[in-house]
C-alpha cells in the first residue's frame, strides 16, 4: 500500500461523500451497506469488507485492508488452518478495471495467490481468470 489510510475515518468522511438515506423499503443489502459506509473502516469486520468490497462500495480504501488480511491469512491455509474464501472471492472478482487502476494492489494479490496451495474448487475458476487478465 502507497500510502497509509487512517482506519478511524469512515468511508463517507474518506470519500467526502455522505450518501442520502435509504428508502423505507430498501432491501436489507441496501440498509446494511449505506450504513456499513457510516462506520469507521478499522471497525469493520471481514464479512463487512467482504460484502462492501461485492458491491464496489469504497474500493479504493477497503481493498488494501482487504489484501492486508489475505497477506496475513494465505500462510495458514498453507498450512491447513482457517482462510477465508468469501473475502477472496470478494476480492478476485471486481472488474479487471479496478486492476488496470490499482496495479499494486494487483500485483500483491498475485503474491497472495502464489502463496495458497489449495484453492477451493469455486475459488480457483476466479484465480485463474484473475491470473489471465490483471497486469503484472
Amino acid at each position: 500500500m502507497s500510502k497509509e489510510i487512517d482506519r478511524n475515518r469512515s468511508l463517507e468522511e474518506l470519500e467526502g461523500s455522505r450518501w442520502p438515506d435509504p428508502l423505507e423499503d430498501s432491501t436489507g443489502l441496501v440498509k446494511a451497506v449505506h450504513r456499513l459506509r457510516r462506520r469507521p473502516i478499522g471497525s469493520l469486520e471481514v464479512e463487512e469488507l467482504s460484502r462492501l468490497i461485492t458491491q464496489d462500495v469504497g474500493l479504493p480504501w477497503l481493498m488494501p485492508l482487504a489484501l492486508g488480511i489475505l497477506r496475513e491469512t494465505a500462510p495458514n491455509q498453507a498450512a491447513g488452518g482457517f482462510y477465508d474464501d468469501d473475502l477472496l472471492w470478494s476480492v478476485l472478482t471486481r472488474k479487471s478495471s479496478l486492476w488496470e487502476a490499482m496495479p499494486e494492489s494487483a500485483r500483491e494479490l498475485r503474491e497472495i495467490l502464489a502463496v495458497l496451495t489449495d484453492l477451493s474448487s469455486y475459488l480457483q475458476p476466479e484465480a485463474d481468470a484473475f491470473l489471465a487478465s490483471a497486469p503484472k
